[in-house]
């Protein structure tokens, strides 16, 4: 038996969330060649980009959404970092082993630091230090920011990538995606002083803004780990869509994005809940996640189609069942005093707000509608809400298999499907790896994957359909976020 499950009242055998809230008025920003990390200076005027295919960081101008700059860099820059005051970026070169340093106000690099197979750089809050994690040598290098130079050396588990800072910037978090585990820095010692074990090849990982939990995403079983950081164990296990990359948390901590390389979504946890919410259809293989500082979108580095993306995330969740009933957060300024939410003509009812969040429930509608907010000073649109219809399933081939699951592909067929976060079989979670409007494809099993000894310092393994049994093969790991090969179209922005 395969289940789907739906958020629509129906009994319909599908949990289908997602409609395509899709670019903000279309906007994709053509970068360089497969564009990774992604970073905005605090005030948001301005994105960096690193370009590990053309060996650039490009800086885009976010009031007008252009490039105005491209920064020539050593081989294969991966992942950026902006100070607390907005003047340096900091760019690791992963295939030169060095951290670039970049003036922002000329946007030219005025130091190299070296740092072997350096992947992920964070930057402390007080900005007087940056971590960068070290692939090759299971390390993490400490840098003064005021002198450029590496002051200590931290030992961590194997093969770390992703690394985040808790905003009192007492801990580091390190992902170590050969040792399935998270390793905690105390910043005061430069010491590690506890190891966290997640799921299967933890890549990327991100803080919550109020420091209390930490996103983990783990690229190997296609979830993401929940830690709390005061008992520093993970609480929650988050299933989501194939190859996952980076997770980010909202402004407001309300919700948490994961970019989905694959089936080229990115999945919307409700962190109230640790539940996904909707999976938007967006680009082709995004990885890396950026906010603005007020929340109201985000930038997405699709590294397949060498282009950002920018994500509307006024309404959130951005589609529901017909019948009503949702949960919505709308997000903007000026909210606190709102007397009317509408979803088309029909009124929703307001449950919370303050100036920059609403939460609200739809009432019953259909399609596609406006969402607007009146207040005393008038009425404004933050976005459009889809009302889904129910899901209907029509078949599934092959209709049986072996019991510890298999490598073979099960495809799903229907209508409506577009857009849905999970496929059971039976009690057992599978993967979703594609889906479109008719189909979803998926593994009949979970996803496994492990790190083949010596293979190079990665940020993602390959696309290969991995086995479904406890104790995989294992698979050749390319170079850091690397996206998969496509075997379909890409999924054109809506």
């Amino acid at each position: 038996m395969f289940t789907l499950t739906s958020p629509s009242p129906q009994a319909a055998q599908a949990r289908a969330a997602g409609f395509a809230a899709s670019f903000a008025a279309g906007v994709s920003i053509p970068v360089g060649d497969t564009p990774q990390g992604i970073a905005l200076t605090p005030s948001g005027a301005r994105a960096y980009v690193a370009n590990r295919g053309s060996n650039t960081v490009s800086v885009i101008d976010t009031a007008t959404n252009t490039v105005t700059a491209t920064i020539p860099t050593g081989a294969a820059p991966t992942f950026v970092a902006i100070g607390p005051d907005g003047t340096r970026a900091y760019v690791t070169i992963n295939a030169d082993g060095l951290l670039s340093v970049i003036e922002t106000a000329t946007n030219a690099i005025v130091a190299d630091v070296a740092v072997a197979g350096a992947s992920v750089v964070a930057a402390s809050p007080d900005g007087t230090r940056v971590y960068v994690s070290g692939q090759p040598t299971n390390a993490v290098s400490v840098i003064d920011t005021a002198t450029n130079t590496v002051t200590a050396t931290v030992p961590v588990g194997d093969a770390p990538i992703g690394v985040a800072i808790t905003p009192d910037g007492t801990r580091v978090y390190v992902a170590c995606l050969a040792s399935n585990a998270v390793s905690v820095i105390d910043t005061a010692t430069n010491t590690t002083t506890d190891t966290i074990p997640v799921g299967i090849l933890p890549i990327l990982l991100t803080v919550a803004p109020d420091g209390a939990h930490v996103y983990v995403t783990n690229v190997g079983d296609s979830t993401v780990s929940v830690i709390d950081t005061v008992a520093n164990t993970v609480t929650a296990t988050i299933g989501v869509s194939a190859q996952p990359r980076l997770t980010t948390v909202s402004p407001d901590g309300k919700h948490a994005y994961v970019a989905n390389a694959e089936p080229d979504t990115v999945s919307v946890i409700d962190t109230a809940t640790n539940a996904v919410v909707e999976n938007i259809d967006f680009g082709d293989g995004p990885t890396v996640i950026a906010f603005a500082p007020d929340g109201t979108h985000a930038y997405v580095t699709n590294s397949v189609a060498g282009t950002v993306g920018v994500l509307a995330t006024t309404v959130i969740p951005d589609q529901g069942s017909t019948a009503g009933g949702a949960t919505v957060t709308l997000t903007g300024h000026h909210l606190a005093n709102a007397t009317a939410v509408r979803f088309g003509t029909a009124q929703g009812v307001i449950t919370a707000n303050t100036d920059t969040s609403l939460t609200a429930i739809t009432p019953a509608g259909s399609g596609a509608v406006p969402v607007t907010v009146t207040t005393a000073g008038g009425t404004g649109t933050l976005g459009q809400f889809y009302y889904r219809p129910v899901p209907v399933l029509t078949g599934i081939s092959p209709a049986a298999g072996p019991l510890a699951g298999s490598d073979q592909e099960i495809v799903i067929t229907g209508r409506n499907l577009d857009g849905a976060i999970d496929v059971y079989f039976g009690p057992t979670r599978a993967v979703i790896q594609r889906v479109s409007d008719t189909q979803l494809n998926s593994p009949s099993g979970p996803r496994r994957l492990r790190r083949q000894a010596g293979s190079p310092s990665p940020w993602s393994p390959p696309a290969a359909v991995p086995k479904a049994c406890p104790t995989p093969t294992s698979t050749r790991l390319p170079s850091p976020v690397s996206a998969p090969p496509r075997d379909r179209p890409p999924v054109a922005p809506r």
